[in-house]
């Protein structure tokens, strides 16, 4: 039932700790720990038949678990752990079924981990990842395994998307503290362009918050005014990055979306799962054109950097034939809508979404999955390319523009507006309603 990270394999553990059990063992920095397999998930939901419902009601985990559990937690000193799940038909070259499943951090004690466990097990059947999953899934019987390794108190973290091709670059979105803030968008990250040569460009944001560890709680703080507007990593810390995600995607053959966590100057890998939708072109203002020279270390931008507030592009995207003044985002999904701007805060918010709307909100959460089925296009206020909300978009083939302030004040509700999130403008219809 338990098997050790670096012996996992995707068939038995699902393909998040089966990637990160190959990077294990090819000697690259993950954080160690252990699986629990699918066939702990199959002997906890034997006999309780394919209704969702009744799974998530009933799902145990027996008396033999919690004690493979509590030895698996000794054998690695007792600390805190993640607890991340790994199913069956999540990152994988098909689906990346990005954050339809409960991860835990900060998990302290063997009864914490197995109730964490257990959340994760039923979190297969949850609305979310259900809808997600839809008709498009190759698995009459969805399994979950589950990931469990030591928890990393992040200084700085983010994701990479290594490049597609030869003549691609490397990805980089950083932010402080733990990884949600930039995987779920809820905060807008630093940018960066690593070229093959080693020359970096960077469009540093303004990250106004953090999520932080404190004991076995989650904690959002505001980052201080001063380092708000600091870059969260410097361009040589970028460019080893870069280096870094070379030797993974080597190893896991093929271009990879990473995600990965700084702290006491080591870099930790904390996933890696192969791209399953191509990213948009970068803005304008951080084209390969517009890159500082190698080596300056200077920011790119005589744009103003994505997520600003400022309208840089006072123009319409061509061929809309319109004056009205254009919000300038961070392109997160390639294409163009016109629809009607629902603006969506929260649950409360959802029955209001017909077809064909664009969505308007601060950010998206997982929850927020089914939505993205039926909407035309999705606009935030936080968030960065790489971010959860932007890879669920990109897979449903619907534009997105990311990190717009104030875009829930600014565009108003039942009005027309176009998203074009290959160029990262959203404009309003004049006189649309």
């Amino acid at each position: 039932m338990i098997v050790p990270l670096e012996e996992a394999a995707a068939a038995t553990c699902g393909g998040k700790a089966g990637a990160l059990g190959a990077l294990l063992r090819a000697g690259l920095p993950v954080p160690d720990g252990f699986v629990v397999s699918f066939a702990a998930y199959r002997a906890a939901v034997r006999g309780l038949g394919r209704d969702p419902d009744e799974i998530r009601r009933r799902i145990t985990a027996g008396e033999p678990l919690a004690e493979a559990v509590a030895a698996a937690l000794d054998a690695l000193g007792g600390p805190p752990v993640a607890v991340r799940s790994s199913a069956a038909n999540e990152d994988t070259g098909q689906v990346s079924a990005a954050g339809q499943h409960e991860s835990f951090l900060a998990v302290h004690g063997a009864g914490a981990v197995v109730t964490a466990v257990r959340a994760c097990w039923a979190s297969l059947y949850a609305p979310r990842a259900v809808d997600y999953r839809g008709d498009a899934s190759p698995y009459d019987e969805p399994m979950m395994a589950v990931l469990v390794q030591r928890h990393v108190d992040a200084e700085v973290s983010g994701v990479m998307f290594t490049p597609a091709g030869p003549d691609d670059v490397t990805r980089i979105e950083a932010s402080w503290g733990l990884g949600p803030s930039v995987v779920g968008g809820t905060v807008t990250p630093d940018a960066y362009r690593v070229a093959g040569d080693g020359a970096v460009g960077r469009t540093v944001a303004d990250k106004r918050t953090r999520l932080d560890r404190h004991g076995t709680r989650l904690v959002t703080r505001e980052v201080p005014t001063g380092s708000r507007s600091r870059p969260a990593i410097g361009d040589t810390t970028a460019a080893d990055l870069a280096g870094l995600g070379e030797e993974i995607a080597a190893v896991l053959g093929g271009p990879q979306d990473i995600e990965w966590a700084i702290a006491g100057g080591k870099t930790w890998i904390l996933q890696a799962r192969p791209v399953t939708a191509a990213l948009p072109p970068p803005a304008a203002g951080t084209s390969a054109a517009a890159q500082p020279p190698p080596g300056t270390g200077t920011s790119a931008a005589a744009q103003p950097p994505p997520g600003t507030g400022t309208s840089a592009a006072a123009q319409p995207p061509p061929g809309t034939g319109t004056s009205a003044a254009a919000l300038a985002g961070t392109p997160g999904s390639r294409g163009s809508a016109t629809g009607t701007a629902r603006i969506v805060r929260g649950p409360g918010d959802f029955a209001r979404v017909r077809p064909g709307d664009i969505l308007v909100c601060p950010f998206t959460d997982p929850a927020w999955t089914p939505l993205l089925r039926i909407a035309a296009g999705v606009v935030t206020e936080t968030g960065g390319v790489l971010s959860h909300a932007a890879i669920v978009a990109r897979e449903h083939a619907i534009p997105a523009v990311l990190g717009i302030p104030g875009a829930t004040r600014t565009l108003r509700d039942d009005t027309l507006i176009t998203v074009d999130g290959t160029n990262g403008t959203v404009t309003p219809t004049p006189d649309g309603s």
